[in-house]
């Protein structure tokens, strides 16, 4: 089952990568070592997942407001 992410850091290390640390509700802490190159990438993925689920999403407030009458 996967877990819900609680919260996390980044902080650039000396050699130039950046330490990831993804906690979860229970506080378990994973650590993960990066390049800048790879963290990239990840926020590469995630705006395009987000980007795609910006219509469903901004359908979703436009329906509410629709049946709450209110324009824009």
């Amino acid at each position: 089952m996967a877990r819900t992410l609680a919260q996390f850091t980044i902080t650039p290390d000396s050699d130039g990568d950046y330490t990831l640390h993804l906690e979860d509700d229970d506080g378990e802490t994973i650590e993960f070592t990066a390049s800048f190159e790879q963290l990239d990438l990840v926020v590469e993925a995630i705006e395009e997942v987000l980007d795609g689920d910006e219509d469903d999403v901004l359908g979703a407030d436009e329906d509410a407001d629709e049946a709450e009458g209110v324009e824009e």
